[in-house]
C-alpha cells in the first residue's frame, strides 16, 4: 500500500507522501473527515499532535527494518529471546534478564525458528494478552537429517550445516508445546504427544511477519486455543489447552482428501469464548467458507457464508454485534476473480454486504479500534486511489490519487489483461500479457511464458497497480511478447481447481500454459508460436526446466532459476502437502519419481540455461546438479550458470537479468545481444 498509515489515539493516522519531490506530513481524522498537510516537528501540527505523539512520529520515521531477534511484549515492558537454546526475557526498561527455560540443547531448543528452507536467530512464540506468560514449544530437531553448503574462497571454504528435513524422512522436526509463566518463571507443558512442525497455512510455522499461527490466547490468559496439522496436512484437529496444568481438549476435526488450508495470507478460524463458540474456515463445499461450531461439543452450529467465491482473511470479529468483516474474492460476477473485496456479514449468515464497489482489486489496513479501514484500490492498468472507509463501507475522505504523469512521460505501457481457456477448454484462466511499446501488427513476436506453477501463487501475483513487474516488460520491448497466466493448480479459486494437479508435481500448469499460449496465437496473429520459449525461478524454474522435457517440439528456449527439480531434494513440507507422502513402489522407485525432473532430461531438443546461487538454502543447488548430472548422462548440450555464494533470490540481480535477456534474443529473437551489455539501476518515478 502506498499510504503508509502510523495510528495516533482516537482513530487517527499519519502518513508521508512526496509532493513534488519533498516529502510531506499528512494528518488524518476519519471522525472529522480531515487531510491536513502540516509539519509534526515544527508546530505539532498547529498543536493537533501532543508531544508524545511527535516523538512517536519521529521514531517511526527513523525506525530500521534488520531482522529481529526479540518479541516484546503487549505492554512493552518485556522482550523474549534465544540464547544457548533457551529462551530469556529482558526487562525492556532496566535490561535485566530473566532465563525462562534451562534444559534447551542444541537442535532441542526452546521457540527454534527453523523450518530447513528458511530460519533465523527470532523467537516463535505468543504472548498472553496481559504480558504474563508466553506459549511457545521446544523443536526436536535431534536425529532430524541436515543439509550442507559449502561457500566459495580462497583458502580453505567454510562447510554451514543446519537441519533440513526431506520428504519420506523417518524423522522431521517436532515441536513440543508449552507455557512459560514469565514471573516465576515456570514452564507448563501440554499434556499431548509432540506435533509435527506444520501449520494450516504455510510451510513453516511462522506465515506472517513473525507471527506463530493457528495458536489464540483467550483474552483473560487462561487458556489457549491451537490446531494440530497431520504431517501430510490432511487432518486438523483444533484443541484448547488449560495454562494451569497443561490439560489438552479435542475439540473437532477435519479430514481432507488433499491438503488443507485455512485461508490466503491468514489464518481464518477464531475462538469465541465469551459465546462459546468457534469460527472455523473450511472448503468442503469446493470454496472458502467460514462455519460455526460450539467451543464445547464440538457440533458444527451453522455456515455462516455459502455461494461461490472464498473468503481469503476475516480480518474482524465483532462479538457483540455478532458482524464478521473479510476479504473475499470470486464472489462478484463480471469481475476479475483474483481481484480482493471487502465485505461484512452477519454470524448467522445474513446480511451479506459489498464494501469496496469499485471493479479494483482492494488492499485493506483496519484501523486499530477497527472502526475504519484504509482502502488501496487499483488494477495492473490502473494506478491506485487510497480512501478511509467507515465499516459500512462509506467513503469518508480519499487519501491519495496516484499521479503516474512521470511513467507516461516516458512512454509507460502497461500490461494487458487476458483471458484463455484452460486445459479442458472450458474453465477461463487469467493473466497478463506484454507487448512492445512500438508493437508492429504486420510482423511476427516470439512468445516468452513467464511461469509460476504455485501450487501457493501463481505467475502474476497480486492484482495491484505496480509500475513494473519484474522484468516483464523490459524482455518485451527487446522484441518478445511474454506472457504470465494463472493455471489450473494454483490459489484464489476454487478448491477443485487448486487441487488440479494434487500428487502431480511435475504438472506445473504447463498443459494450461500451452493451451493459453495456443489460443492467443489464433487470436493474435502478429504471435509466433514456432518461436516459444519460457523462464521461471524457483518453483517457475522447476517448470521452466519441465516445459523443456515434456514439451520438447513446443518450448524452443528455456531458462531454469535455481529450480527445486526433484521434491525429494526439497524441503519435507513442501512436497508432503502438495505430492503427498512418499511411498515406496514395487519396481524401486517412489511416487515421487516420475515428477522429477533428471528422469525426463533425456528428452530435451531446445535450448536450456540452468541457473543456480551454490549457497541457495531455500533450494539447495543439488537440485539442479541432479539436472545437469542426467544432461550430460544423454549426452545434450546446455547451459549453466553457477553464482558463487549467491543465495535463492540472484534472478533480479543485473548479472542474471542481462544474461536471460541474451539467452532468448540470441536463440529465439534469432539476433546478436550486445556484447557484456551493463544494466544500471535507475530512478523511477513515485506512485504515491
Amino acid at each position: 500500500m502506498g499510504v503508509q498509515p502510523i495510528w495516533l489515539t482516537g482513530d487517527r493516522f499519519g502518513y508521508r507522501t512526496s509532493v513534488r519531490g519533498k516529502s510531506q506530513f499528512i494528518l488524518v481524522d476519519p471522525a472529522r473527515a480531515s487531510r491536513i498537510p502540516c509539519s509534526p516537528e515544527t508546530d505539532r501540527c498547529g498543536g493537533a499532535l501532543d508531544p508524545r505523539e511527535v516523538a512517536r512520529l519521529q521514531a517511526e520515521a527513523s525506525r530500521t527494518f534488520g531482522p529481529r531477534t526479540e518479541s516484546v511484549s503487549p505492554d512493552g515492558k518485556r522482550a523474549a529471546f534465544i540464547r544457548n537454546y533457551n529462551l530469556w526475557a529482558r526487562d525492556v526498561a532496566t535490561a535485566r534478564e530473566t532465563q525462562l527455560t534451562t534444559d534447551g540443547q542444541k537442535d532441542f531448543g526452546y521457540a527454534t525458528d527453523n523450518a530447513g528452507w528458511v530460519k533465523s536467530d527470532r523467537p516463535v512464540l505468543v504472548w498472553s494478552p496481559d504480558s504474563r506468560k508466553i506459549a511457545t514449544f521446544q523443536q526436536d530437531e535431534r536425529r532430524v537429517g541436515e543439509m550442507y553448503l559449502v561457500n566459495t574462497k580462497v583458502g580453505h571454504p567454510e562447510l554451514q550445516a543446519w537441519k533440513y528435513p526431506l520428504p519420506g524422512d523417518s524423522v522431521i522436526a517436532m515441536i513440543q508445546r508449552v507455557v512459560i509463566d514469565v514471573d516465576t518463571p515456570r514452564v507448563v507443558r501440554f499434556q499431548m504427544p509432540p506435533d509435527p512442525h506444520r501449520s494450516t497455512l504455510c510451510d513453516h510455522v511462522i506465515c506472517r511477519g513473525s507471527e506463530w499461527a493457528d495458536v489464540q490466547w483467550y483474552s483473560d490468559g487462561s487458556h489457549i486455543a491451537f490446531v494440530s496439522t497431520s504431517r501430510d496436512h490432511k487432518h486438523e484437529v483444533f484443541r484448547v489447552a488449560d495454562v494451569a496444568n497443561g490439560s489438552v481438549r479435542d475439540v473437532f476435526r477435519e479430514d481432507v482428501a488433499t491438503q488443507y488450508e485455512s485461508g490466503n495470507g491468514m489464518v481464518n478460524w477464531r475462538a469465541l469464548p465469551a459465546s462459546n463458540e468457534v469460527i472455523w474456515f473450511s472448503e468442503r463445499d469446493d470454496w472458502g467458507q467460514l462455519y460455526l461450531y460450539d467451543l464445547t461439543t464440538g457440533q458444527l452450529k451453522s455456515k455462516i457464508t455459502s455461494g461461490e467465491g472464498n473468503v481469503a482473511q476475516l480480518r474482524r470479529v465483532d462479538e457483540k454485534s455478532r458482524t464478521l468483516w473479510f476479504v473475499g474474492n470470486a464472489k462478484e460476477r463480471g469481475r476479475d476473480p483474483y481481484f480482493r473485496q471487502f465485505y461484512k456479514i452477519g454470524m448467522d449468515g445474513k446480511g451479506l454486504t459489498l464494501l469496496t464497489p469499485e471493479n479494483a482489486d482492494h488492499e485493506i489496513t483496519l484501523a486499530p479500534s477497527g472502526q475504519y479501514f484504509l482502502d488501496a484500490y487499483s488494477t495492473p492498468e490502473v494506478p491506485p486511489v487510497t480512501v478511509v472507509r467507515d465499516l459500512n463501507g462509506k467513503s469518508i475522505v480519499t487519501l491519495e490519487t496516484a499521479d503516474i504523469a512521470g511513467l507516461r512521460a516516458i512512454r509507460w505501457k502497461p500490461p494487458m489483461p487476458i483471458t484463455v481457456k484452460a486445459r479442458d477448454g472450458k474453465t477461463d484462466l487469467y493473466g497478463l500479457m506484454y507487448v512492445p511499446t512500438n508493437l508492429d501488427r504486420t510482423r511476427k513476436y516470439p512468445i516468452v511464458n513467464h511461469v509460476y506453477p504455485g501450487p501457493q501463487t501463481g505467475s502474476v501475483g497480486g492484482r495491484s497497480f505496480s509500475p513494473a513487474r519484474g522484468d516483464a516488460q523490459a524482455l518485451a520491448e527487446l522484441g518478445f511478447i511474454v506472457v504470465e497466466i494463472d493455471g489450473m493448480g494454483t490459489p484464489w479459486r476454487s478448491k477443485s481447481f487448486h487441487d488440479a494437479y494434487f500428487g502431480r508435481m511435475g504438472d506445473n500448469t504447463l498443459p494450461d500454459q500451452v493451451a493459453g499460449m495456443r489460443e492467443l496465437a489464433r487470436r493474435y496473429p502478429w504471435i509466433d508460436l514456432n518461436r516459444a520459449g519460457i523462464y521461471g525461478h524457483s518453483g517457475g524454474g522447476f517448470a521452466a526446466a519441465d516445459a523443456m522435457f515434456r514439451y520438447p517440439d513446443f518450448f524452443k528456449v528455456g531458462i531454469s532459476e535455481a529450480g527445486n527439480h526433484d521434491q525429494r531434494e526439497y524441503e519435507d513440507d513442501w512436497g508432503e502437502r502438495y505430492q503427498g507422502l512418499l511411498v515406496r513402489t514395487t519396481d524401486s522407485s517412489d511416487n515421487y519419481a516420475p515428477e522429477a525432473n533428471q528422469l525426463l532430461a533425456k528428452n530435451l531438443k531446445g535450448k536450456l540455461l540452468l541457473a543456480h546461487g551454490t549457497m541457495d538454502d531455500n533450494v539447495p543447488p543439488y537440485n539442479t546438479l541432479l539436472v545437469v548430472n542426467e544432461l550430460i548422462r544423454a549426452n545434450k548440450d546446455f547451459d549453466l550458470i553457477l553464482l558463487p555464494n549467491r543465495a535463492h533470490g540472484f534472478g533480479n540481480e543485473p548479472y542474471m537479468v542481462r544474461r536471460r535477456w541474451d539467452y532468448f534474443v540470441r536463440n529465439l529473437l534469432g539476433a546478436e545481444p550486445p556484447k557484456e551489455y551493463e544494466i544500471k539501476p535507475a530512478g523511477r518515478p513515485r506512485v504515491p
